[in-house]
């Protein structure tokens, strides 16, 4: 506990004295967030465990999430640091024991040169541009997370090149280490690309690729298109193989429609299917059958100025009896409840 409060301490400071000296346009950014949750599972198990609110029955905490930035002419540098259990799919500064509970992560520190409107150069470790949600809530709409999310990467290490073509056209380039690790002890591993299109005003696709030993490969799509002033859907689409000896991976669609109620309140659908590949070895020795679940998450969305209440209701059906009724049976399907509250800074 003594490091975290040093850490806390040594940030603030250095943000303090950092605002002093300098013009206004080259003071540190500070932005970041809060969250806490309350999940409950309708048969009183611990069933659907993705990435992050898996406690039940209980007022929990996600993260407190601290980011610095700073942009001085054409370099720039972002370092962004998170203190909670939400944490835990970030690199690790210092484990403060239970089991990973209340862990200290990096989510971001990498440096970025400009050297000019077309090409710039980013080093460091970052979040990943590959899938459609992230670990921080405030760039979710729904509050617990995706299949395809919990089994994608979360950060890639390494070095890349953004050339943007026009506002409607970019490309990104980069050499990677293996997923979510900074110093990766088989060297870079991974070659990974991004393609930016716009097609009309209000419409976004990504299309992502990382390729690599023994990370796998993924292909990735990430769209949304904001309709009207009320209606936006988004889409991610992903086909992961494992590369090696043994094959297997996944496969995954998940659709995001969303209606503005309000300038306050909204609602939105995460409809997702996902399927793990069959599992062999290179004999074709079949190591695990294919597995597919139907995951459907209907969240309401309250926003006051920096603070969002959460309210959702998540039903997961399975192709096998992976769940847990209130009898402790196994059974195919599970649902739960969660109310989240988040503050963005």
């Amino acid at each position: 506990m003594k490091n975290v409060h040093l850490l806390l301490t040594l940030c603030l400071t250095f943000t303090f004295l950092s605002s002093f000296g300098q013009d206004k346009k080259d003071s540190l950014t500070i932005s970041g967030s809060v969250d806490t949750y309350y999940t409950y599972d309708f048969s009183g198990q611990d069933n659907i465990g993705t990435s992050f609110a898996d406690d039940r029955n209980s007022i929990s905490i996600g993260m407190v999430d601290v980011a610095l930035s700073q942009t001085l002419g054409k370099a720039s540098f972002v370092g962004e640091l998170s203190f909670g259990p939400r944490s835990f799919k970030s690199i690790p500064l210092f484990d403060l024991g239970d089991e990973e509970r209340a862990i200290v992560g990096i989510q971001n520190l990498y440096v970025s040169y400009a050297f000019n409107d077309v090409l710039s150069l980013t080093a460091g470790y970052m979040g990943t541009f590959v899938g459609y949600e992230v670990i921080s809530p405030v760039g979710n709409f729904n509050y617990s997370t995706s299949y395809l999310f919990t089994n994608g990467p979360f950060q890639n290490s390494g070095l890349k090149a953004d050339i943007t073509i026009s506002d409607n056209f970019a490309i990104m380039v980069g050499i990677f280490n293996d997923w979510n690790v900074y110093n990766d002890e088989n060297g870079v591993s991974d070659f990974g690309a991004q393609i930016f299109i716009q097609p009309v005003e209000g419409w976004s696709v990504y299309l992502n690729m990382v390729t690599g030993s023994p990370s796998g490969t993924i292909f990735d799509l990430t769209t949304g298109f904001q309709i009207s002033e009320k209606f936006y859907l988004g889409l991610n689409a992903a086909d992961y193989s494992i590369a090696g000896d043994e094959k297997g991976g996944y496969t995954g669609v998940a659709l995001y429609p969303q209606f503005s109620i309000s300038e306050a309140f909204s609602i939105g659908l995460r409809e997702e299917f996902f399927s793990y590949k069959e599992a062999t070895t290179e004999s074709g020795t079949v190591i695990s059958e294919s597995e597919s679940v139907f995951a459907s998450t209907v969240t309401a969305n309250y926003s006051y100025k920096n603070f969002r209440f959460i309210g959702e209701v998540r039903l997961d059906n399975v192709s096998f009896d992976a769940f847990m009724d209130s009898n402790e049976a196994a059974v195919a399907q599970a649902s739960q409840i969660t109310l989240a509250a988040v503050y963005a800074f």
